[in-house]
């Protein structure tokens, strides 16, 4: 830019501040002899007069941001421009970082987990030990997504993940839920025998808290207006390839001891195979 130039801009800024500076001195006079003619108002309460002042004083204050507004309009256009693409830039450059704080939102606003919840998400899956603004920190529970043994390890995923992956959490508030347990079984082996030994194994072991999870399956009906599945234990079968079979079963279980209660299913199943057919 030449001198010339230059020389342009600072009267142009000059003219401005001196434009600004009449302007507050103007306001400032005014609302001294406002606060002035109030005072000696003897109409008016104490009460009256302290809600005039106040009123007086917010309403010069905004008649000042209003002018320079005005005055430096010209100015402003040119700052917006340049705060627009700086915006953009601090957008581009912090994108992973405003996701993280967009999901903690996400997570606070839709209540979506806390601390203690199990939930599974981009392959990650555990209890959730601690989130913030930025991450979320889990006890992984493993080996795999159908195990629920602690590994002892920790897994820590950003928030943005809630905003590109699904979230399941595993015991939505419920003290009892339901869960699947698959059994292999090959082509040869005599699957009605089983079938009925995996039925008879899990019955047994649910029956104590069947009644329970009964009424905690109602209580979510009511709860949720919908119609809830029953809790009794129920066996579908699929056929995933050529000569094999699969077994899913279906068992209601307390939310913090379904997997001793898949063991214990489990091992009265195969306890039961072992013995001879009768």
């Amino acid at each position: 830019m030449t001198t010339s130039g230059w020389v342009q801009i600072d009267s142009s800024v000059m003219l401005d501040g001196i434009k600004s500076l009449i302007l507050l001195v103007s306001l400032l006079i005014i609302r001294a002899l406002v606060v002035r003619w109030i005072a000696r108002n003897a109409a008016l309460s104490m009460e009256s007069k302290r809600r005039w002042v106040v009123t007086t004083r917010n309403s010069i204050l905004f008649a000042f941001l209003l002018g320079l507004v005005v005055i430096w309009a010209h100015e402003l256009q040119a700052f917006a421009v340049s705060l627009v693409a700086l915006a953009a830039a601090l957008v581009l450059a912090t994108k992973e970082l405003i996701l993280c704080w967009s999901g903690a939102a996400l997570r606070v606003g839709g209540k979506v987990y806390s601390v203690g919840d199990r939930i599974q998400i981009a392959g990650h899956r555990g209890v959730v030990l601690d989130h913030d603004m930025f991450a979320t920190k889990l006890l992984e529970i493993g080996p795999g997504q159908s195990a629920h043994l602690y590994t002892g390890r920790i897994t820590v995923f950003p928030n943005s993940l809630l905003f590109t992956n699904a979230l399941v959490k595993e015991n939505p508030g419920q003290e009892f839920g339901l869960y699947t347990l698959v059994v292999p079984l090959g082509a040869d082996e005599p699957w009605h025998r089983a079938e009925q030994a995996l039925l008879d194994a899990a019955k047994t072991e649910c029956a104590p808290f069947m009644e329970e999870a009964a009424r905690q399956m109602k209580l979510l009906e009511q709860t949720n207006l919908l119609e809830a599945p029953s809790p009794e234990p129920r066996i579908t079968i699929q056929l995933p390839e050529p000569g094999k079979m699969h077994l899913v079963l279906r068992f209601p279980a307390p939310d913090r001891g379904r997997s001793r209660v898949e063991q214990a299913i489990l091992r009265r199943y195969l306890h039961h195979l072992d013995k001879p057919a009768g």
